[in-house]
């Protein structure tokens, strides 16, 4: 065997390996600076973090090499320096070189608005291709991120030349045993890699920050693409079925409520009422509003001026914490009032039309319903969601025939009603005045009306109409102004209507502006405003724990409604101190605090306990568990999970 030969044939793949070792130890090494007052400073956590992450880097360098190892392997020796030969091998490291270069240059914007390396979040984006491209192109100059991608691969193609290493390679002819032998002992090195890397044993640190630095950003692409659905059952830790109904229908159970049926899995429950009062009611779900952007949870920034007023004006709920950290999981807790389930939010999934929802309880009271949306509702499955439960559809249509999959009627913002749009749909103003019309339309009709308006503009870019606000455009700041603008001007208008006094305003958060923290899940990071304006009620300040799925029970208790119930949320002023508690989880992770312990179970089949310093906002690990807070927490995920795997949420 011809080691020389072998040796200047695969160079070009060695010094290709190398580089990338290099160039990924240097972007993590980059991110480790970054979030420096985020880590756990020590020698053993250096190691472990660059250690971790060495072995993921190798496992994806040689990856990247496996179609170019083919080639060198499996090409023909007479054609090896042809110029049939050179242009393959220019064309196929072009092509490994922007790939890579890329995704480095791409981890350093997802690592600033997510704190850890490609995830789902990555991978759902990849499929909503107009969205996230428009967003980077306004978000990023790309004309001059490509210019200094390929300026990058010209230097490495001038390197090697002037090395003279592509001459070795396009030089060197050696045996095709010689080579197969290679390609062999590669193939096996890359398969054993594979099998024994996994994504989650970069999770050796409570501090998520470390785990996602030891983290490869493209090997956890994958993973997440891999797992992106999580069956309960599979990977989280059980009770017996019985049991867990039995906890959760103890739970649930408030005064005056009954169950319809003695069936030991059917969770239907009688609220009774006098359903006197119809009102038409006007659900405001705002895109990344946090609690810690408002006056009254201590922001002396004058941010928020329309929300602080209307807190102080109707029912402010100042401890609601979001169940999750994505747009659909806000939507999901909204509408199902059910904990977030494990893996995609239900919104995304297969077989979501026709569940028991407050769309369900509405319908029965005669409402028209309708979902209003500033950007093409085929993202993350909306349309499909929302149509499936009965709501008419008003958003953007950009012409994707899988938007218009739904089962009801969808009616497109025209261009001449749109007044400024961005990757993510039109600007709050634009949106507002779609509802100020369809409300006008459907105020003459015998019927009350609700509606479910979604906002984009408190996000990335962070673009919106000029002259405005006072700040400047391109900053979250600056958007939550003018989101909260375009807020009072709505409110404005719709009070010289005639519908007002008969108009409940139900104002919440998606979710937090940020996720990210020291934990799995960063109780902080999921403390929301949730404010309902405009109601025949008080004007009061509540502080009770609770979370999403509360908020429609708890309007539907005050309107003193009777309906027969399936949700997991329970109405907040019939809760007592024992009742209290939020559910908040993120892809994987699912966790329950109640008082000052948060209980969190994963995919690990683990359940950790830890003592919330809501002070200085800490999780604290306990070392003794609370079995009874154990018991509920895995008792509610699994009969969530379970009930919609089966089929048990759709209506009958």
């Amino acid at each position: 065997m011809n080691f020389k030969l072998l040796y200047q044939r695969y160079l070009v793949a060695i010094y290709f390996f190398i580089g990338y070792l290099i160039l990924a130890t240097f972007v993590r090494t980059i991110l480790a600076v970054i979030s420096i007052d985020k880590l756990e400073l020590s020698i053993y956590s250096a190691v472990k973090i660059f250690g971790k992450g060495f072995l993921f880097d190798c496992t994806v360098g040689i990856s990247f090499l496996s179609v170019y190892i083919l080639y060198l392997t499996f090409f023909p020796s007479k054609w090896i320096g042809t110029t049939f030969d050179i242009i393959l091998n220019y064309f196929i490291l072009s092509l490994l070189f922007f790939i890579v270069l890329f995704s480095f240059f791409a981890e350093f914007p997802f690592w600033d608005e997510f704190n850890t390396r490609f995830n789902f979040i990555a991978v759902d984006y990849l499929i909503y291709t107009y969205e996230v491209v428009a967003n980077i192109n306004q978000s990023f100059p790309i004309p001059v991120i490509l210019l200094i991608l390929l300026s990058i691969i010209l230097i490495i193609f001038y390197f090697l030349r002037k090395h003279k290493i592509f001459q070795q390679l396009f030089s060197s002819k050696p045996k095709f045993s010689n080579r197969f032998s290679i390609f062999f002992v590669f193939i096996l090195i890359e398969i054993s890699l594979l099998t024994i890397v996994e994504n989650k044993s970069a999770e050796w640190s409570t501090n998520t920050y470390e785990n996602e630095l030891s983290k490869n950003g493209v090997f956890s692409f994958f993973a997440a693409y891999r797992s992106n659905e999580l069956d309960y059952d599979l990977f989280y830790v059980k009770l017996d079925k019985k049991l867990a109904y039995q906890i959760v229908k103890t739970d649930l159970l408030s005064s005056g409520e009954k169950f319809t049926s003695k069936k030991y899995d059917d969770i239907s429950r009688v609220i009774e009422g006098t359903d006197d009062i119809k009102p038409n009611i006007i659900l405001i779900c705002i895109e990344s509003l946090s609690a810690d952007f408002l006056k009254e949870f201590g922001n002396s920034e004058q941010l928020t001026t329309t929300i602080d007023q209307l807190a102080n004006e109707g029912i402010l709920f100042k401890n609601m914490y979001a169940t999750g950290t994505r747009t659909v999981r806000g939507m999901e807790a909204l509408t199902l009032c059910v904990p977030p389930t494990p893996g995609n939010s239900i919104v995304r999934r297969q077989n979501n039309d026709n569940l028991f929802s407050v769309a369900t309880v509405l319908k029965q009271k005669g409402y028209q319903l309708d979902f209003i949306y500033g950007g093409d509702g085929y993202f993350d499955n909306m349309n499909t969601f929302f149509g499936g439960q009965g709501f008419d559809i008003n958003d953007r249509d950009r012409g994707n025939p899988l938007s218009d999959e739904i089962t009801t009627k969808r009616t497109s913002i025209p261009d001449s009603e749109v007044t400024f749009e961005n990757a993510w749909g039109i600007c709050d103003e634009d949106i507002y005045y779609q509802s100020l019309k369809k409300a006008d339309l459907e105020s003459a009709s015998n019927h009350p009306f609700f509606q479910f308006i979604m906002t984009t503009s408190n996000h990335k870019p962070y673009t919106f109409p000029d002259n405005k606000i006072n700040l400047k455009q391109g900053n979250r700041e600056a958007a939550v102004k003018y989101t909260d603008f375009a807020l009072g001007q709505f409110i404005k208008q719709a009070k010289t209507k005639k519908w007002f006094s008969n108009t409940v305003f139900v104002i919440v958060a998606d979710h937090c502006a940020s996720s990210a923290g020291k934990w799995e899940i960063n109780v902080d990071k999921h403390h929301i405003p949730a404010i309902i304006y405009n109601l025949n009620q008080k004007n009061e300040k509540i502080d009770k724990l609770v979370s999403q799925i509360d908020v429609m029970p708890t309007l539907f208790g005050y309107l003193n409604w009777k309906y027969n119930s399936s949700f997991f949320g329970k109405d907040i002023s019939k809760m007592n101190s024992s009742d209290e508690r939020a559910f908040m989880g993120n892809y994987r992770t699912l966790g329950l605090l109640e008082g000052t312990t948060f209980t969190e179970i994963n995919d690990r089949k683990k359940v950790i306990q830890y003592h919330w310093n809501s002070n200085n906002k800490v999780l604290e690990p306990k070392k003794i568990i609370n079995d009874s807070l154990r018991n509920k927490t895995i008792s509610y995920y699994q009969i969530a999970s379970e009930r919609f795997k089966n089929g048990k949420m759709k209506v009958r």
